[in-house]
């Protein structure tokens, strides 16, 4: 699989409204996980929120969503990320490398819960990245 550039949106629980409003759009097939199949968050109140939603269309396009949870502060404005996901280590680890020098990290570029190697950071431009590499 080749890297794919993606956009991630953020929303304040209701992220699963909006991408099921998306997938109305676009059509396409939808996968939901919540903070509490993912163990993701000790929060009882987030549970059934939606820790990452992705909508794959027929056309190829693809558009990820998920709640902010909150421990993470919310800004409407601040509410995309850019996600590189693919299965090249290598490929991922150094774009992420590049990405985070002179930036913030945010989530360390390390073993996930989901299985997979991840990171975000924000670069010295302000843009918003998350890196996954999956299996």
């Amino acid at each position: 699989m080749a890297t794919k550039l993606n956009p991630y949106l953020g929303f304040k629980d209701n992220a699963r409204e909006a991408i099921e409003f998306y997938r109305s759009v676009f059509g396409g097939e939808l996968t939901l996980n919540t903070f509490g199949e993912m163990h993701a968050s000790d929060d009882p109140a987030e549970v059934d929120k939606i820790m990452h939603s992705e909508l794959v269309t027929p056309g190829g396009l693809t558009l990820m969503a998920s709640d902010t949870p909150s421990s993470m502060g919310y800004n409407p404005g601040d509410t995309m990320s850019v996600s590189l996901f693919g299965q090249d280590e290598a490929e991922l680890r150094g774009y992420w490398e590049k990405l985070s020098d002179g930036g913030t990290v945010t989530a360390p570029f390390e073993q996930a819960s989901w299985g997979a190697m991840f990171g975000m950071c924000i670069d010295r431009f302000g843009v918003n990245w998350m890196v996954n590499v999956s299996e």
